[in-house]
C-alpha cells in the first residue's frame, strides 16, 4: 500500500489517472496529448503507476493501451476513510438519539 500512496502523492499521476478515468484505455500518444509533460516523464509515471498496480496495460496490435485500475483505491478507502467514518457517523447518530431524546 505504500507504493499506492507514493503514487498518488505526485500531482502528475493523478492528473493522469484523472485522464484515465474519463477515457480508460489510452496509448501513451494520447495521454501525452495536451499535457506539459514530455513523452519520457509521461513514460516514468506511468512506470510508477503500473509498479503500484494503478494502471494495467494491454497490447493490442502494436498499441500499448492503459487503463485504470481501481482496486488499490478501493482497498485505500476500505482501510483508511470507511473506518474513520464510522466514528463520526456513531457521534451523529448519538447526538440525534440525544436531542430527539430531550424533545419528547
Amino acid at each position: 500500500m505504500d507504493e499506492v500512496f507514493r503514487a498518488l502523492a505526485d500531482t502528475s499521476r493523478r492528473a493522469l489517472l484523472d485522464r484515465l478515468h474519463a477515457d480508460n484505455g489510452q496509448t501513451l500518444n494520447e495521454l501525452c496529448d495536451g499535457l506539459a509533460m514530455t513523452r519520457q516523464a509521461v513514460t516514468k509515471h506511468l512506470g510508477i503507476l503500473e509498479a503500484a498496480n494503478l494502471v494495467t496495460t494491454f497490447r493490442h496490435g502494436r498499441e500499448k493501451l492503459h487503463y485504470l485500475n481501481p482496486v488499490p483505491i478501493h482497498q485505500i478507502s476500505e482501510r483508511w476513510i470507511k473506518k474513520f467514518e464510522r466514528g463520526k457517523l456513531a457521534a451523529l447518530s448519538e447526538l440525534k438519539r440525544q436531542l430527539e431524546k430531550r424533545d419528547e
